[in-house]
């Protein structure tokens, strides 16, 4: 049970990812975020270590949004003070899904004396 609430923040993470990628317009990332999804249920190494990535490489996506949008709104004579906090909310709340998510079972490894 304690793994299944450790994955509902990367589950949220990449659903919104996903809608962020919808509302751009990039499909094929919106398949992929929709195909990582998936990858929660697989108890494998290379799935939690791509998972991790993924959701690592969301963060950087959501804060080279934000400068994005910082830039335009000056542009625009806008304060973004607030647009910043949101989306960096955004970006710290996906680098901890990758935190803490549940890694692969690796069984019991003791060291040998």
């Amino acid at each position: 049970m304690k793994l299944v609430f450790r994955s509902i923040p990367a589950f949220l993470a990449l659903v919104v990812l996903g809608a962020h990628f919808y509302r751009a317009g990039l499909l094929p990332l919106v398949v992929l975020c929709l195909l990582a999804l998936g990858l929660l249920f697989v108890r494998k190494a290379w799935a939690t270590w791509t998972l991790r990535a993924m959701l690592v490489a969301g963060a950087f996506e959501w804060l080279r949004t934000a400068q994005r949008i910082a830039a335009f709104r000056e542009q625009a004579g806008q304060p973004a003070t607030r647009m910043w906090v949101i989306l960096g909310s955004v970006a710290a709340f996906t680098a901890l899904a990758a935190w803490v998510m549940p890694g692969a079972s690796r069984g019991s490894r003791t060291p040998s004396a």
